[in-house]
């Protein structure tokens, strides 16, 4: 008995550490979904955030994670990515921060000034925020960012699902993270 006792101890001991191996390895790229209120965008965002292994996914409400809609699109991602919550108000100031600690802070935004994302050079510390459904980055943030990153388009609708760009845009950090 005891030394099954022993086994299933190093086994638990031998998948903790396996866990928190993988909880560690990430990129260096935080993305923030703060401004965004659909569950489906947020649980999709959490999804793609573990699925490229983002540092984090910031959201408004971190409760948005035991919804049951938000639990059947993430797939258990919420439970291997870390969920840090910033409400919208407190936005502001977690950006500035981050830019303290080294961080570039883009925004992907269609702007006057934006950088199309296949030109753009990602910095590996990068905090990427993406604007409301509808109404986009709201001129206050705009102001914090050190750039703003659009998607090329080629068709007549000029916008993309949230979810679907900050896929796109992760996918480019990583891609640019794999070849360096």
């Amino acid at each position: 008995m005891e030394k099954e006792d022993e086994l299933v101890s190093q086994l638990l001991r031998s998948r903790s550490m396996e866990v928190e191996r993988l909880k560690s390895d990430r990129q260096s790229l935080i993305l923030v979904a703060s401004l965004l209120d659909r569950i489906p965008n947020l649980a999709g965002l959490a999804r793609t955030c573990e699925i490229f292994k983002a540092s984090g996914l910031v959201v408004a409400d971190a409760n948005v994670i035991h919804d049951k809609q938000f639990q059947l699109i993430s797939v258990t991602a919420e439970k291997w990515v870390p969920i840090m919550e910033v409400p919208v108000n407190s936005l502001k100031l977690f950006l500035e921060k981050k830019k303290r600690e080294g961080f570039s802070i883009l925004g992907l935004e269609q702007t006057a000034n934006s950088v199309s994302l296949d030109k753009y050079q990602f910095p590996k510390k990068t905090v990427l925020v993406l604007g409301r459904e509808k109404e986009g980055i709201p001129v206050d943030i705009i102001h914090v960012l050190d750039a703003c990153v659009e998607i090329p388009q080629l068709g007549v609708v000029r916008s993309l699902n949230v979810h679907v760009s900050g896929a796109i845009a992760l996918w480019e950090y990583t891609r640019q993270q794999r070849i360096q």
